[in-house]
């Protein structure tokens, strides 16, 4: 008999996983709690659980956590791990510590497909989409690690995440989407939706999607305010451009100025960092909700980019502030252990497509 990972179940997949072998319904409701309450990963302490339940339980599943490959921290506080999967496929998850919160970047997919000019993990080849649990798992190996659990506990550590790491969110919604109303539900982990962001360079059909199923922030990785720029810098820009970019972006559910769709924008020396540019910015987004992210470039081995001077960064903020859009510029976390935005990438070789299949299908749009 194969072993099922709990972690890829939704809480109804675990009713029904309980329903199939003939467990009663409300130990998917005690499993649950343990599982994302108290982050157990033995059946053995679920002292609610009657001994043959949870012997029964060990049987036919497990809950699973990736393997800790590697862990590193930033002089900064910054942790990443590089986690190695049951496909030894291995991808990176960060852990941002700051005065008011603590963030966890999660990666999406092993690699990516999207090839962004400036991203690290643009230089790797996409191997595969991630299970929910693989999702799930890496926040789950940051919470082990900080000792934040029980989940619902004052002062916890981990209180935003971000889809920012490694791939395309929204190229693998099925299981992202799964994924993260795992995390917000009440009585499991419960990180709130307003601490959650999905960043997508702009994946059109999906991004309405996200707004109705999940209701989470948006962050969109523009990084420059013409077709002909973005088109080299984020080449899927040739196929959703910046005109129904920013009319899907318009027309994203519940937007307010309380809810603001966030803009991601790398400064890159002498490309799209002149006041120009900043003044062509604030007509794009003009009538949307906006808040926008200054990041300075984070450079990797052999990228052929420089970071903007901080003269230029200063001066395409003050442009945008003038206009009325909030425009902090990022301070760069981790960037001595390549963990800062635009650094992560694994080491895993593309498998083959029947691998792939067996894993989580890749879907083209």
């Amino acid at each position: 008999m194969i072993k099922q990972d709990l972690l890829d179940f939704s809480f109804d997949e675990l009713q029904d996983f309980c329903r199939d072998n003939n467990i009663p319904k409300f130990r998917a409701s005690q499993i649950w709690s343990w599982m994302y309450c108290f982050g157990l990963k033995s059946f053995e302490n679920m002292n609610n659980v009657s001994k043959i339940s949870r012997e029964f339980f060990n049987n036919i599943s497990f809950i699973s956590r990736p393997e800790i490959s590697e862990m590193q921290k930033s002089k900064d506080g910054t942790i990443k791990w590089l986690l190695k999967l049951n496909d030894n496929s291995e991808v990176e998850t960060v852990y941002i510590p700051q005065d008011d919160r603590g963030t966890v970047c999660l990666s999406s997919q092993v690699g990516c497909t999207l090839n962004c000019s400036f991203c690290h993990t643009g230089t790797q080849t996409l191997v595969r989409n991630l299970t929910s649990g693989e999702i799930v798992g890496q926040l789950m190996i940051v919470m082990d690690h900080l000792n934040d659990w029980p989940s619902g506990k004052n002062n916890r550590k981990v209180t935003n995440i971000v889809m920012m790491g490694m791939g395309e969110p929204l190229l693998n919604y099925d299981q992202v989407c799964k994924a993260i109303k795992i995390m917000m539900s009440e009585d499991g982990i419960a990180i709130s939706r307003r601490r959650i962001t999905l960043s997508t360079s702009g994946i059109i059909p999906n991004i309405e999607k996200t707004g109705i199923d999940l209701g989470v922030n948006l962050a969109i990785s523009l990084h420059a305010v013409n077709d002909e720029l973005r088109n080299k810098l984020v080449p899927i820009n040739k196929k959703y451009n910046l005109e129904n970019l920013i009319n899907s972006c318009k027309n994203y559910p519940k937007l307010s100025n309380s809810r603001r769709i966030t803009w991601e924008y790398v400064m890159l020396k002498d490309v799209n960092d002149n006041s120009e540019d900043a003044i062509n910015l604030i007509k794009l987004i003009r009538g949307i909700p906006s808040k926008i992210n200054l990041i300075p470039f984070n450079p990797w081995p052999g990228s052929f980019f420089e970071a903007s001077t901080q003269k230029k960064i200063d001066n395409f903020a003050k442009i945008l502030m003038c206009a009325g859009f909030a425009s902090p510029i990022r301070k760069p976390r981790g960037q001595d252990i390549y963990a800062a935005c635009g650094q992560l990438k694994s080491n895993s070789e593309k498998i083959r497509k029947s691998q792939i299949n067996k894993l989580v299908p890749i879907h083209n749009f």
